[in-house]
């Protein structure tokens, strides 16, 4: 009898805990302000090609005759360059799209595997405490040891063949090499919450009656983390999008003539022509702004559902 009245406050237990809170999300106002950012973003960069047919400028295609004047300067914005040019006469509105896929190419992909690769971890870890648990948070304090930057420039140093030319392609590096370091904080937030929660009471009702670890971990375990990782997701997320960035302004991200957010910036910041063409800075700037404002405000939101009182 004690068993069936353990099994019965497991399952009430259970039945409680599955809340559903995406429509609570989406009538978060902050929440909604962030989607629509990222959706304005995302549309961005789908039309990216139809900007392009529609001006007839590619994003590499240079226009020296029509986008630089008579003294080479990069000209501002006007009816055929609606954001100007840059020095090499490309349109800056058409590569600032552009830019937009390989930002989301890299942080969307690169999250997502961090997230995956973390919560693995931290479940595990979180679980079994002793040596399990040693071991892993060990491994997850040496790969936070490593310098970012120090480690992506000898990532990208490996990467070059005998003629000179990468072995793996650049964007794929980047996400490679983000998600190798973002992972860690995704582990060491689950294994915090596993650890919380595997001395709840439903957790000893469902070993009580017989239920497997493996099947409490997935089941039971992995939903209560969820919520709270989804949260880490998105503040996690423009993190790593200005990682990608970083490493594209410091030269060993993604490589010009490929557009992207941070070699546009770099390209700006080293030639000095954003005084001359100061929407040659501000598109990919503000562009960047923008998405990481929208995905920071979808944490904000998806946290004051999730605990209204923090």
């Amino acid at each position: 009898m004690s068993d069936l009245l353990t099994a019965e406050a497991y399952a009430e237990e259970a039945d409680v805990r599955r809340f559903p809170v995406l429509r609570a999300i989406l009538a978060e106002r902050s929440a909604r302000t962030g989607l629509i950012l990222v959706g304005v973003v995302v549309l961005a960069a789908l039309l990216a090609p139809v900007a392009a047919a529609l001006t007839g400028h590619g994003p590499d295609q240079q226009f020296r005759s029509e986008a630089l004047a008579e003294n080479g300067l990069p000209i501002g914005p006007s009816a055929h360059f609606l954001l100007g040019a840059d020095g090499n006469g490309r349109d800056v509105l058409v590569r600032t799209l552009y830019g937009a896929r390989i930002s989301l190419l890299v942080g969307i992909p690169a999250t997502t595997l961090a997230l995956v690769a973390g919560t693995a971890v931290g479940l595990v870890a979180g679980f079994f405490p002793g040596r399990t648990d040693r071991l892993l948070s060990l491994g997850t304090d040496v790969a936070l040891s490593f310098p970012f930057v120090v480690t992506a420039l000898s990532l990208v140093a490996l990467n070059r063949g005998g003629d000179g030319e990468p072995v793996v392609d650049p964007v794929l590096l980047v996400v490679l090499v983000i998600s190798l370091f973002a992972w860690t904080y995704f582990a060491r937030l689950t294994r915090g919450l596993v650890v919380v929660l595997r001395n709840r009471p439903f957790v000893e009702a469902a070993l009580s009656i017989g239920v497997s670890r493996r099947r409490l971990i997935v089941r039971e375990i992995l939903p209560n983390v969820l919520p709270v990782v989804a949260v880490y997701w998105a503040v996690q997320l423009p993190v790593n999008i200005l990682a990608e960035a970083t490493l594209s302004f410091l030269g060993v991200g993604v490589q010009a003539p490929t557009a992207s957010w941070g070699n546009m910036i770099a390209e700006a910041q080293r030639s000095s022509l954003y005084q001359v063409q100061p929407w040659f800075l501000l598109g990919p700037g503000i562009a960047m702004f923008v998405t990481v404002l929208g995905f920071n405000a979808i944490g904000s939101g998806i946290r004051n559902v999730l605990d209204p009182q923090g």
